[in-house]
């Protein structure tokens, strides 16, 4: 039985009343411990394609800046060569590429921030995991709560405190060089 219908509903449902409602709590729990594991899965999918819609858009301007350059270079040069036209042809290029980039920095900022959003709901989505992780394994009696087939859940939620741990660290090694210590 379905017990979400969205991501949403995973971060803010309540297992205590999900449980409550049940009269096998272990079966329950392993069921939500699974749709959380979709969840999750469709998150970081969804986080991964955000991520490489932020970097080809940003590579994108990247080469429009430098064609712009170019475009300028080739402007100056026409013109020191008594070539007014070449220039004037070259500057209008430049210019066009200019408006594209004003069209392409708003794309950025929108894929950075839905970029952004999905982290958040993916870092929502792992509490809620362990939630339910532990929870399941209060139910069982066991440390590890879980059976073979669920060990993968289980290596996520480790690398994802390995993720955080490697982000906390680069976020000391940017203080430190901002510091200058």
């Amino acid at each position: 039985m379905p017990y979400f219908t969205r991501l949403t509903d995973i971060v803010t449902c309540s297992l205590t009343e999900i449980l409550d409602g049940t009269t096998d709590p272990e079966g329950t729990l392993r069921e939500v411990i699974q749709e959380m594991e979709e969840g999750l899965s469709g998150a970081r999918r969804s986080a991964q394609t955000a991520d490489s819609n932020r970097v080809r858009i940003q590579r994108d301007i990247d080469e429009h800046h430098a064609q712009t350059d170019q475009w300028a270079n080739q402007a100056r040069l026409a013109l020191e060569a008594g070539r007014e036209d070449d220039a004037r042809n070259a500057l209008t290029r430049k210019l066009e590429l200019e408006d594209l980039l004003g069209g392409l920095r708003p794309e950025l900022d929108a894929a950075a921030k839905t970029h952004e959003h999905m982290l958040r709901i993916q870092k929502a989505l792992e509490v809620r995991h362990s939630e339910a992780l532990r929870r399941l394994s209060e139910v069982t009696g066991s440390p590890a709560g879980i059976q073979p087939e669920s060990e993968p859940a289980v290596h996520t939620v480790a690398q994802s405190q390995l993720e955080r741990q490697n982000e906390v660290e680069a976020e000391l090694e940017a203080l430190r060089k901002q510091l200058g210590t």
